[in-house]
């Protein structure tokens, strides 16, 4: 049996194979990359990778993380032919094939987002501005409300109500519709993931 590292990287060796018959001169305008030599330059959540034929990599030349690998490749291999229109804010669970990870959302993302913050909304609000968060164009009561792009064509907005006497921290993470046209359900969650250990890490 295959450990975890081998089955990664026989995952990962299958995508590098499928971007090869990719042609990004064509694509990189749909989805908001830069075209570098041989490949595409793409950021996701500030941090920019550079995609080739021969694989992908950080600006230092390292591979990335496998879950950004995934992501990353999907966001290529799942371009749309046309750029879809932004339109509604919605849950993760409101998104497409999303339901068998919903539980693993609301509790290993928007919970655990909750919980980390509860009673730091000042903290919540400067770990967002240290990577890239903006006031979003919304109308909502919130304590805290922060947007990201977490790719060029993927936004979410954060909600945040803290804690008070009579209900716990609740945190809610909003996405356009049309990042289902981007993404599958589990690289949106992996998105979610990232999105929420970034914060942490900005404490």
């Amino acid at each position: 049996m295959k450990s975890d590292e081998t089955i990664f990287e026989h995952n990962y060796k299958g995508y590098i194979k499928q971007l090869r018959e990719i042609s990004f001169d064509t694509i990189a305008p749909l989805l908001g990359g830069t075209i570098k030599d041989d490949g595409m330059e793409l950021s996701l959540l500030g941090e920019r990778f550079f995609i080739t034929p021969a694989g992908i990599s950080d600006l230092s030349g390292s591979k990335p993380s496998y879950d950004i690998c995934v992501i990353l490749s999907k966001y290529i291999l799942l371009c749309p032919d046309t750029t879809p229109k932004a339109n509604d804010w919605v849950s993760f669970r409101e998104l497409k094939d999303s339901g068998p990870l919903t539980n693993y959302f609301n509790n290993d993302v928007e919970l655990s987002i909750a919980r980390f913050f509860k009673g730091r909304t000042e903290t919540l609000k400067k770990a967002g501005q240290s990577i890239s968060g903006y006031t979003p164009d919304l109308d909502v009561n919130y304590d805290i409300a922060v947007q990201f792009d977490l790719l060029p064509k993927i936004s979410v907005v954060l909600l945040l109500n803290d804690e008070d006497e009579e209900f716990p921290a609740k945190c809610s993470i909003l996405f356009e519709r049309r990042t289902e046209k981007y993404l599958d359900a589990e690289c949106i969650a992996m998105l979610g993931w990232h999105l929420c250990k970034r914060l942490k890490a900005s404490v």
